[in-house]
């Protein structure tokens, strides 16, 4: 099928390439033309597993190609995916104005029938808005479906996530567009909910809401846990093999962070709101996370006292393993932190500095994370990046001039830590 993805951020790259790696001819649109000529030339502006190898893969063959014309998108496409940013305001609502720009953009550039499909995450009743928008801006005055088609992809995962979905949730207006949305999914052989627009859009928003609580969940379990002596990842194992509960997220650590979890959080509770109804669930969801970071932190004040000319080395600046988006991120966030307390940081991601340079200044990027323990007073685990399991701890003693590790992930095993005589501190341990 002939697909035109506008945006190519994480989603909208992703979205893109996967749907010409099965087959659909993809044009991907961007009015960033740094970054359009960018991927025209094989570079890719994030990273992704094996996203950047797919995408060379299908320009190579044809399938994919790059350009910032909203106008030769829709022009030489049946359906066209707004993939475009929604950010946050300040009192938690969600900034629509990149929505309506694509929507006008859109309707200025539409001749024949097209379906317009709502990729980025959005509040509900939004599919109603970009109708109403498509509907004044068309000067040619022909027909059209808005659909909702909500992702579910997880940043490192992305591209296993859209190849290998658990659903695909298509919300319409009427039956007309049912047929092509089903087609353009048939390849990933996965179950299609059909729902009214306004059902799509919510669920996103309650299933991530739903996956913050599990995480905020655990982490308060982990506060039970240091109080009584128990180990929160015996519990989370115990809890977790609960068919009904599921072990995923259910890892104890500093909190959820990205531009999914804390955004999409905020929006659900604002949008409740404006619908009548106290969140306070959610509320409380947001209260804990919050808390999490300020326990953490305040074990490393309580165990090195003063942290005015302390160096300390941090492994992790990502929100989570294998990405290296910074956005809203719990170690960008304690390095912040540290920072301000006075604290001398040697920090180390095995994919995120660069990203990271542009928000955290003046600290010290080293290239190998066993040799950010050098000369440090303690060091820190800030993200669950599995190549930190593989940390010469040996050395890392010896390199500290203290042996004290904090592990705000849990990567380390407890005894193993005590016989080589580190002072540790995990979470919920």
């Amino acid at each position: 099928m002939k697909l035109t993805i506008i945006g190519t951020g994480y989603v909208g790259l992703v979205t893109g390439t996967c749907f010409a790696e099965v087959g659909h001819q993809v044009i991907c649109v961007d009015n960033n033309e740094s970054k359009v000529k960018l991927l025209q030339s094989g570079g890719i502006p994030i990273y992704e597993p094996g996203l950047e190898e797919l995408v060379k893969k299908n320009v190579a063959a044809g399938r994919l190609r790059f350009t910032a014309s909203t106008k030769d998108g829709v022009e030489n496409s049946d359906i066209i995916f707004i993939a475009v940013p929604t950010p946050p305001l300040p009192d938690g609502a969600v900034d629509l104005s990149f929505i309506e720009g694509v929507a006008r953009e859109i309707a200025a550039s539409m001749t024949s029938y097209k379906i317009v499909v709502d990729k980025s995450t959005v509040p509900v009743k939004t599919g109603d808005k970009v109708a109403e928008t498509i509907k004044r801006y068309c000067k040619a005055k022909v027909e059209f479906d808005v659909v909702s088609n909500p992702e579910f992809l997880r940043e490192g995962f992305a591209v296993e996530d859209l190849m290998k979905p658990d659903r695909v949730v298509i919300g319409v207006r009427s039956q007309r567009p049912v047929a092509a949305m089903k087609e353009v999914y048939t390849p990933f052989n996965a179950p299609i909910i059909v729902t009214d627009i306004n059902s799509a859009e919510l669920i996103k928003h309650a299933a991530n809401s739903f996956l913050a609580l599990k995480i905020s969940y655990i982490n308060a379990i982990s506060v039970i846990c240091e109080a009584s002596g128990a180990n929160v990842q015996e519990v989370a194992n115990g809890i977790g093999l609960d068919a009904r509960i599921g072990r995923r997220f259910l890892d104890a650590g500093l909190g959820f962070g990205g531009s999914c979890f804390p955004k999409d959080l905020s929006a659900f509770i604002k949008i409740s709101d404006q619908l009548g109804y106290d969140f306070a669930l959610l509320k409380e969801v947001q209260r804990i996370n919050a808390q999490q970071m300020e326990r953490f932190f305040k074990k490393i004040t309580e165990t090195l006292w003063v942290l005015k000319d302390k160096k300390i080395g941090v492994l992790g600046l990502a929100f989570k393993q294998n990405t290296d988006d910074v956005r809203s991120s719990p170690a960008i966030d304690l390095c912040q932190r540290l920072q301000k307390e006075g604290a001398i940081l040697r920090v180390h991601d095995p994919k995120a500095m660069d990203k990271a340079k542009d928000v955290l200044k003046n600290v010290t990027y080293v290239e190998n994370m066993n040799d950010v323990a050098d000369g440090c007073d303690a060091l820190v685990v800030a993200t669950e990046w599995p190549e930190f399991k593989k940390l010469d701890l040996e050395r890392t003693r010896k390199a500290l001039t203290h042996p004290i590790l904090f592990d705000g992930r849990n990567l380390f095993d407890l005894l193993e830590m005590e016989k080589l005589g580190f002072i540790y501190k995990s979470v919920g341990r």
